[in-house]
């Protein structure tokens, strides 16, 4: 059965830093690409950023280039962001998501291309 769980969300204070954790199971991880995403109240889930099978390829978005890093271990299953210098515009649902795709920059954005998801973590910054 496979599972994606995140943790490591909360409120922080503009300026401030979390960090996500996403713990998988059910699957090889090492053979899956990552993916995480936002939906933020009353909007469309959004793409995040995106790490390749050996973290040696990395996508943002650019509302977060800079500010956040995707990264994974691969002996502990699991997949992080760590977020800093937070917005208020931050604030949503985290979501990550696996695929077994090598996906390109293009692709790597669309929701469609992963096949599991996890149920999603709130983070919430105030100003």
């Amino acid at each position: 059965q496979v599972q994606l769980t995140e943790s490591g969300g909360g409120l922080v204070q503009v300026g401030g830093s979390l960090r996500l954790s996403c713990a998988t199971s059910g699957f090889t991880f090492s053979s899956r690409t990552m993916g995480w995403f936002r939906q933020a109240p009353g909007k469309e889930r959004e793409f995040v950023a995106y790490i390749g099978w050996t973290g040696g390829r990395t996508y943002y978005a650019d509302s977060v280039k800079g500010r956040f890093t995707i990264s994974r271990d691969n002996a502990k299953n699991t997949v992080y962001l760590q977020m800093n210098s937070l917005k208020p515009e931050d604030t949503a649902v985290y979501y990550c998501a696996s695929t077994s795709r090598l996906l390109t920059e293009a692709t790597s954005s669309r929701a469609n291309f992963y096949g599991d998801w996890g149920q999603g973590a709130q983070v919430t910054v105030s100003s």
